[in-house]
């Protein structure tokens, strides 16, 4: 097992990862304050790793909470689902979430640990590539609203973080590659050595070799607990983890919330800022090419929905909470492994990246 560690100061936490982990209660116990737990999870993650989390946790009062999978689930209307079973089995301020499963398990229950009784602890039990590496470290809860994803929202740390990388094993493969465009936006906004080294092994992370996956998932981790200690509320570098989002987030929008993958959506939106930095004069042609080789060999897509037009990206970007006075930021690279928040873009380059997927993606 390896620990690392979200350094917050007072709110600092591990990151415990590694095999079999779910079922050891000493990573819980130091991190459930009173004698309640609510375990949140879905209807697909509970019958496979329901009955190991709760064998973990004898000498509590273990509730739980099974809410639907998928992202158009990911509502005020679900997320009452959790405050109901909080409330009818009487859980106190004492009380301890647990998060089990994916980036929309983990975003409602730490939302849900955020605002019940003021607040109260949760636990982050990731079950997705996409959240070993990216929503469930950092304190970002949030649910979405139909005109804007994760618009409602807070940030509240977790108190540790336990990814358990044999769950992956029961992941679809187009899960998988959605966690693994989240691994890629690392390497491209603060890690180019870790960028140049999943060139060189994309395949052995498809084909879960546990070496690979556990290496991908500790550096990931590491790059984002790194970003996140400098600037916890997003008021400065953090924003560089946005890489992608603005475009992948108006996607994922229009489309219809679960009908593109977060890390699908997030792949084309990054895919679409190296193209516009490529045409700010910040990246080369080649660079762009090899990153779209790199999300091809993911098994990502490299092009937005063909029914959307440039006004429906534009409008759904200005409902972005990176906006300011109306006027849409973006992240950008400034070369590969540096990135950086501008609202200095050229609406005619926006408008010809919007618009310029068959040079992006046709093979």
């Amino acid at each position: 097992m390896k620990t690392l560690t979200v350094d917050l100061g007072a709110r600092s936490y591990p990151i415990f990862i590694g095999h079999n982990l779910l079922a050891d209660p000493a990573l819980y116990a130091p991190y459930i304050k009173g004698k309640q737990v609510l375990i949140v999870t879905n209807e697909t993650v509970a019958p496979l790793y329901l009955e190991q989390v709760k064998s973990a946790l004898t000498g509590y009062q273990v509730d739980e909470v099974i809410l639907p999978d998928g992202e158009e689930f990911k509502n005020l209307e679900i997320l009452n689902r959790i405050y109901d079973e909080l409330l009818a089995k009487q859980h106190n301020r004492t009380t301890t979430l647990i998060a089990l499963g994916g980036g929309v398990i983990g975003d409602m229950t730490g939302f849900a640990a955020a605002s019940y009784q003021r607040g109260v602890n949760f636990i982050q039990v990731p079950t997705t590539l996409l959240s070993q590496v990216d929503s469930s470290v950092g304190g970002k809860t949030a649910v979405n609203h139909k005109l804007g994803k994760n618009m409602i929202g807070a940030f509240h740390q977790p108190q540790c973080v336990i990814a358990d990388t044999e769950t992956l094993n029961t992941l679809p493969a187009r899960e998988l590659s959605a966690g693994i465009a989240e691994v890629i936006k690392y390497g491209l906004i603060c890690d180019a050595e870790f960028y140049h080294w999943l060139q060189q092994n994309m395949a052995s992370l498809l084909a879960k070799q546990p070496a690979a996956l556990a290496y991908a998932i500790e550096r990931s981790c590491q790059d984002k607990a790194d970003v996140v200690a400098q600037d916890e509320t997003e008021s400065g570098i953090r924003a560089i983890l946005n890489l992608g989002h603005t475009f992948g987030h108006a996607i994922e929008a229009h489309q219809g919330y679960g009908n593109w993958l977060h890390g699908e959506a997030v792949a084309t939106g990054m895919l679409m800022a190296a193209d516009l930095g490529c045409r700010m004069g910040d990246l080369s042609s080649s660079d762009v090419e090899a990153l779209r080789t790199l999300l091809l060999q993911a098994g990502l897509p490299v092009v937005g929905p063909q029914d959307m037009s440039v006004e429906d990206y534009t409008s759904r970007m200005l409902v972005d909470k990176k906006v300011l006075d109306g006027r849409i930021r973006l992240v950008l690279l400034r070369r590969i492994g540096e990135a950086y928040m501008t609202s200095d873009i050229v609406a005619d380059q926006l408008t010809a990246t919007l618009t310029a997927g068959e040079q992006l993606g046709l093979i």
